[in-house]
């Protein structure tokens, strides 16, 4: 079944509790989303429900304020506590995510809702165990880590389950998960509501549905999988290799591009090289690295999302997404970093400004689900690619997606070239080549290396301590300059010849005014500290008079 645009309605018209409804209005929220108006209803009805939406459209409420719901509800009559809801996510992160907007809406509920995450790494297996053993009403995990509870037997039963969500539902499979999926399962009641949130109807969640889903009905709605052109704008600047580090430090140097960004690359070892080459120059940013422990990861978005830093590096990992749907059919294959770690897909990251590709993505689905982490909401976001020779045809093939689904009039671009002169920024093009080069292979594996050490050891040895001193926490930056190259200090300045005519009323330059009179306070400075210095000096301040020699005190004669 497929359900027609319906028209908007407000949170109170749900038939929600008025504790959720408190919660909500805490949020912020102000009316539901389109999948929110159209599936909330349906779930409230206790139908099973496959949901597709575009990131961003607000897919997380739409399954937990009815959870939340039919949990208040069933409390009312229940004899004892136990575990109601199960939530499957096919990374840490997105269990996160999801617990994380749960124990927001029931924070007005008091202690009557209780949420357990258990995604953590493995070595938390003693923690997650005492979680399971107070039966939360909801436990969020990935398949896999609630498969290995459910088999242990004693700590977790599954047998009072009433609803089974399984959130970005196309990736589940695709990570590996089938066996562990198709085999918890079987520790589940006879009957549930099961809802499948996806973001593409993939042939895994067609396998999927057919595997836990009773009549189910399919919402579809009729919307463009990327935002209207009036929220989020497309621009490209057409750039070999060689011109795109000019360009982007150009871009950051001359503030063109302005609040939170995220710079999206092919590979770890393009994040690693591009955070070096900005780092000479004084730009900071911080990585998103799949190799680094979860809790660092999302310690690492949690700080992106607060605006500890405005600049974050990532990768798709597309070795984590095989386009066609095909999904990997054994979870133990080799791989490299963690499978369940993907910078482009469902996670949250808040206001941000700027997609930048830096690397053009190598499908059309890859730049749809890039382009979904800005323009969130109600948000205006935009994306800018730098499109080289061997990248066009990807760019074309993405153009014409975006036509498609904008119907666009037959000649009009929906991707704009982007109002760039290279010539204007020529003068860019000397330092930033040499800074290039200075990332080198050698100093990219280095940096790897010394991090994952570094924050596996702080996250071991810290982890008790920072659960107790979560004010310490907030100070753990992930934006430290790596100090793999030898910075020059000359870098992160920015003298006035190389800057555009056009933009030196608004850039500042060393040679500006501003420079000038900071250029003159050194020496009042230097001089007024000489003067204390000298008047608190005991020995300048003495009587004492170096610059004349005593005469030598006489000798008595001797007596004959």
């Amino acid at each position: 079944m497929s359900q027609k645009t319906q028209k908007t309605v407000q949170f109170h018209e749900l038939e929600l509790d008025q504790r959720i409804l408190k919660a909500v209005a805490q949020l912020g929220w102000q009316q539901p989303t389109l999948i929110q108006s159209t599936a909330i209803p349906l779930l409230l009805e206790g139908k099973d429900v496959v949901v597709r939406a575009r990131t961003g459209s607000g897919k997380t409420a739409t399954y937990a304020l009815p959870l939340i719901q039919k949990i208040l509800n069933s409390k009312l009559n229940a004899s004892e506590q136990c575990v109601s809801a199960v939530i499957l996510a096919p990374t840490k992160e997105l269990c996160r995510q999801s617990r994380k907007v749960i124990e927001q809406l029931v924070e007005s509920c008091g202690k009557v809702v209780r949420v357990a995450d258990i995604a953590g790494s493995s070595n938390d297996t003693v923690t997650q165990r005492h979680a399971l053993a107070e039966r939360p009403d909801i436990v969020v995990a990935t398949p896999a880590k609630l498969l290995a509870h459910a088999e242990a037997g004693s700590v977790v039963d599954l047998k009072h389950v009433e609803t089974l969500v399984v959130d970005e539902a196309d990736l589940v499979f695709a990570f590996g998960y089938e066996k562990d999926f198709k085999r918890l399962i079987k520790h589940l009641p006879p009957i549930y509501q099961a809802v499948l949130v996806s973001a593409t109807l993939t042939d895994d969640v067609v396998r999927m549905k057919g595997l836990c889903l009773n009549n189910p009905v399919t919402l579809k709605l009729e919307e463009p999988e990327v935002v209207s052109q009036d929220q989020l704008t497309h621009q490209r600047i057409l750039a070999e290799e060689n011109d795109k580090p000019s360009i982007l430090y150009a871009l950051l140097k001359l503030r063109l591009i302005r609040g939170k960004s995220i710079i999206f690359v092919n590979s770890i070892d393009r994040c690693y090289k591009v955070r070096l080459f900005l780092e000479q120059f004084g730009i900071r940013a911080c990585v998103l690295n799949s190799e680094l422990p979860a809790n660092i990861r999302i310690h690492t978005i949690s700080q992106f999302n607060k605006g500890t830093y405005d600049i974050i590096i990532a990768s798709d990992e597309h070795h984590l997404e095989q386009p066609g749907g095909k999904s990997a059919t054994n979870r133990k294959s080799p791989r490299s970093g963690d499978m369940e770690s993907s910078a482009s897909r469902g996670i949250d990251f808040q206001c941000v400004n700027n997609v930048i590709n830096f690397d053009f993505p190598r499908d059309v689905t890859s730049y749809i689900h890039r382009a979904g982490r800005t323009a969130r909401g109600n948000n205006k976001g935009s994306v800018l690619s730098f499109v080289s020779m061997k990248e066009a045809k990807v760019n074309d093939a993405v153009e014409k997606k975006l036509c498609d689904s904008f119907a666009a009039q037959e000649g009009e671009q929906i991707i704009k070239n982007y109002q760039f002169k290279m010539e204007e920024v020529e003068s860019f093009r000397y330092r930033a080549q040499d800074c290039w080069r200075a990332a080198t292979r050698v100093a990219v594996h280095d940096t790897r290396i010394r991090e994952i050490k570094t924050e596996i050891l702080n996250c071991e040895k810290l982890k008790g301590f920072f659960e107790e001193n979560k004010r310490d926490l907030q100070a753990l930056r992930h934006d430290k300059p790596l100090r793999a190259i030898k910075v020059q200090s000359h870098l992160s300045d920015m003298p006035e010849y190389i800057v555009p005519k056009a933009l030196k009323r608004v850039v500042g330059t060393s040679s500006s005014t501003a420079g000038a009179s900071e250029a003159k306070q050194p020496r009042q400075s230097a001089a007024k500290a000489a003067f204390e210095r000298q008047a608190n000096d005991p020995l300048m301040g003495s009587q004492v008079d170096f610059g004349k020699r005593r005469p030598a005190p006489r000798r008595k004669k001797k007596a004959l």
